[in-house]
């Protein structure tokens, strides 16, 4: 079966939207990619200031193919955290949107969808 990964972003509420509209911006770069299955950028609603970055891939293979490719190089000059797609001046690196940053890593046992 599939598995999953969580970025969980903590992200002060003065940057939910730069986060956003980073997130925004890069729309594409992962629904290419061989294995990739599922993402949804999750917003908290109450309680915390972390951002889940969901997405589900085939294997994990897939998931490091990956991370070391088109992730890499959607990161790269950007600052990671969502910076992807947003140049600073004159060249220089956005601040990050995320002060923090860790993925969780799971395997799907078992799945429901509606029944058609």
């Amino acid at each position: 079966m599939s598995i999953v990964k969580i970025n969980a972003l903590t992200v002060p509420e003065e940057q939910r939207e730069v986060l956003e509209k980073r997130f925004a911006s890069r729309a594409g770069t992962v629904e290419n990619s061989d294995g990739f299955e599922w993402f949804e950028l999750l917003r908290p609603v109450e309680g915390t200031d972390q951002y889940l970055v969901y997405t589900r891939w085939r294997d994990e293979e897939s998931f490091k193919a990956w991370m070391e490719g088109p992730m890499k190089a959607a990161h790269q000059g950007a600052g990671g955290g969502g910076n992807a797609g947003e140049a600073g001046a004159a060249g220089e690196r956005p601040k990050p949107a995320a002060s923090g940053s860790t993925v969780w890593s799971f395997e799907v046992v078992q799945q429901a969808a509606p029944k058609a």
